[in-house]
């Protein structure tokens, strides 16, 4: 079960600017408001993670996503409802509201509905989707206890989430929503996965 006052707490700090972690379905996540520009260069500034690299956005519904995302077909709209929830990141193309500080130069924005039940209460609490990237320093192996956490980032971030990471071996694999291409190796498939949630 979620920790409560943890995640009360993650949801004044998120709501404050500020950058929380959680666990999520294979490692401990890094996140903050979309929306929020300042919150969004702080968590890469503290991964030191390189300019112009898009994030990966987590919601409880796909409603908390959908401003950030542009219709796509049915048949692909069908593939992708068949693996929500659940660690399975899809990148659909941006709207034009999508801020510039979450994505890369694509037309895309990578998207997960978590079935993670901490990563989804704090959507839910915060009532929006979250920048979701991993707990680590960037080129680092990511972290999967909150301990490991605090040990490399200490008062850096304004809340850590206690909790058991999913099941999950790596970060997850990242398909084109579209077209159903894979773009990102995950866990269960062959080959390595990026570090990156």
């Amino acid at each position: 079960m979620p920790n409560i006052p943890d995640l009360e707490a993650a949801r004044a700090a998120v709501r404050g600017g500020g950058v929380v972690a959680y666990p999520t379905e294979a490692v401990y996540g890094l996140g903050c408001d979309p929306l929020d520009e300042r919150a969004v260069a702080r968590l890469a500034a503290l991964k030191g993670r390189p300019a112009g690299k898009g994030f990966i956005l987590i919601a409880s519904h796909f409603s908390q996503l959908a401003p950030f995302c542009a219709v796509i077909g049915n048949a692909a709209w069908r593939r992708v409802k068949q693996t929500w929830p659940g660690p399975h990141t899809w990148v659909f193309p941006r709207t034009l509201k999508c801020p510039a500080w979450l994505h890369d130069r694509s037309d895309g924005i990578a998207v997960r509905v978590s079935a993670h039940p901490v990563a989804a209460a704090l959507c839910d609490l915060c009532n929006c989707a979250l920048v979701s990237t991993s707990a680590n320093l960037s080129g680092k192996p990511p972290l999967r206890t909150a301990g490991e956490v605090a040990d490399c980032f200490g008062e850096q971030l304004d809340c850590i989430v206690a909790g058991d990471v999913g099941g999950a071996a790596a970060p997850t694999a990242i398909r084109d929503a579209a077209s159903g291409r894979l773009i990102r190796q995950g866990a269960g498939e062959t080959g390595e996965a990026d570090d990156d949630e």
